[in-house]
């Protein structure tokens, strides 16, 4: 169980994330801090995975007893949330006379990058909606970017969930694809040729009519740009946004 701050009854993570803790005046050992406790986490989860972050890793690092860093962190869950918060840029503030769906894309694209930075933040669980300050900010920006839409806030928080699953999902694919290509000390393009002859081979024009067409078409032959999937699904769902908002909003 998370465990929760006495003042606040928040979870600790949140309130230390909204600087609603009190932090030790001195640590035990001179320089150490939350910053460079934060900082020695996301480089271990950078180079090696956030599975490699643990109390007692950080502490090596640092030089420090594990013990130590529990007066500045109470519990691994803890350090994921002030690991994320450190990594994650302020929204993209937003040209003025842009529409709904030029900002949401912008939106999109620029949370698209912290991930495709940060890959070891798509490898944390998500434990519930956005709490931390930097994540609400992101929120915030994405809901005021709807504002003009006519439609109503759960509507619009169900908009956001859409784009933002659709933007975590497609970095955690290609990500995973990305490394297992990496693995077999491939490229792209080769990797994709052997994926073509493996499927001719596993299967057949009379129980797979619609991969064998595929196959025969070539879309299977050569890697498209590392932007080509991404961009053709974020025009599906911000058409599909775009078909609400004529229906039940009012532009």
């Amino acid at each position: 169980m998370a465990e929760v701050d006495d003042t606040s009854g928040l979870p600790a993570s949140l309130a230390t994330a909204w600087g609603l803790r009190e932090r030790p005046a001195k640590g035990p050992k001179p320089g150490l801090s939350l910053e460079r406790i934060v900082a020695e986490a996301v480089a271990v989860a950078a180079a090696e995975g956030v599975e490699a972050v643990s109390m007692g890793r950080v502490a090596k690092a640092l030089g420090v007893s594990t013990m130590s860093l529990y007066r500045y962190v109470g519990a691994k869950d803890e350090l994921y949330v002030l690991m994320q918060e450190a990594v994650t840029p302020p929204p993209p503030e937003p040209l003025p006379g842009e529409s709904w769906r030029t900002r949401l894309e912008v939106w999109a694209r620029a949370q698209r990058a912290v991930f495709h930075d940060n890959l070891w933040m798509l490898r944390i669980q998500i434990s519930g909606p956005p709490a931390s300050p930097r994540w609400v900010e992101w929120m915030e920006h994405g809901l005021t970017a709807l504002e003009d839409t006519g439609l109503d806030e759960g509507t619009k928080l169900g908009v956001l969930m859409l784009v933002g699953g659709f933007v975590r999902n497609e970095a955690t694919v290609m990500s995973d694809i990305d490394a297992a290509i990496r693995a077999r000390g491939q490229s792209p393009d080769a990797f994709l040729r052997d994926y073509s002859r493996r499927l001719t081979a596993l299967t057949s024009p009379e129980r797979h009519p619609g991969v064998t067409r595929v196959l025969e078409s070539g879309a299977l032959q050569a890697a498209d740009g590392p932007d080509t999937e991404f961009d053709f699904g974020l025009t599906l769902v911000l058409d599909g946004i775009g078909a609400l908002v004529e229906r039940r909003g009012h532009p």
